[in-house]
């Protein structure tokens, strides 16, 4: 596989994906542009502050900024998440975001590598698992269920916010489930999903998604679907594949030639009940 330039490649990543914003909106979401920031109000997803740079902000202008942020979905009484990289400027710039009642929550590291090696050989899934791509809204609630059993946390705003960006554009995002059939499950499970967006105008698709139920973990069930992704990315004439990746995946995308360039942090801000 061919090396790779992790610092050419941060370039590109912040050159080509980092302050887009979807084309179309979906219906319901909405964006709005402040400076070197773009807010995204997303319905039950909440609020997304994303941006290319803020470094050449002075430093009170700055604060203002984050604090003009907080207040805008803290009157909304909605969570906001700035999304936070670790070679951003200025270097304190969590700092004044914790100072501004942003609290970080996981890290994950941005990690990028080439689509078409990862075509070249089919991997195999578990007997009794296939994979499907899905559409319907069933079957998004059919995922929101499996992350919710997955992170112990309630995750039903995925299922709106998918079918949202489908219903925009249909041909934006590819949606994969792994499902266990047969004799290990009553009936069809989720057992783990993906999906790939499409980045028009870029060389980057990028995979989202990869939880799995714990039984089905370490199985080859989410390098499969990395598979299944990169081959529809190929497809659609994509070079690389970017991922945030946690520190459970990390180690497996990186043994399938994926380098990584950043770690990022969502900072949430959420509104007192």
């Amino acid at each position: 596989m061919a090396e790779l330039d992790a610092a050419a490649l941060l370039a590109a990543y912040d050159t080509q994906l980092r302050g887009r914003v979807p084309d179309p909106v979906p219906e319901g979401w909405r964006v709005e542009h402040d400076g070197p920031v773009h807010r995204m109000f997303m319905g039950r997803s909440g609020g997304f502050v994303g941006y290319r740079s803020v470094a050449d902000l002075a430093a009170d202008e700055l604060d203002a900024l984050i604090a003009r942020q907080r207040d805008i979905f803290a009157a909304r009484g909605e969570p906001v998440e700035w999304k936070w990289h670790s070679h951003d400027l200025p270097a304190d710039l969590p700092d004044r975001l914790r100072k501004a009642g942003f609290e970080p929550e996981e890290r994950e590291t941005v990690v990028v590598g080439l689509a078409e090696p990862l075509t070249a050989e089919t991997v195999p899934l578990p007997e009794g698992v296939r994979l499907r791509q899905v559409t319907t809204r069933a079957d998004l609630d059919r995922i929101a269920a499996m992350e919710s059993e997955v992170w112990n946390d309630q995750r039903g705003w995925l299922a709106d916010g998918l079918e949202a960006e489908l219903a925009a554009d249909p041909q934006a995002l590819t949606i994969l489930v792994a499902e266990a059939f047969g004799q290990d499950a009553a009936e069809d499970t989720v057992v783990s999903a993906g999906w790939v967006r499409y980045t028009t105008g870029t060389e980057f698709a990028s995979l989202w998604g990869g939880s799995t139920l714990q039984r089905w973990r370490r199985r080859g069930i989410y390098r499969a679907l990395v598979a299944a992704r990169a081959r529809l990315a190929v497809q659609r004439g994509y070079r690389y594949l970017q991922v945030d990746a946690s520190d459970d995946s990390r180690p497996i995308l990186e043994r399938l030639g994926f380098v990584p360039l950043t770690i990022t942090v969502p900072y949430v801000f959420t509104p007192p009940v």
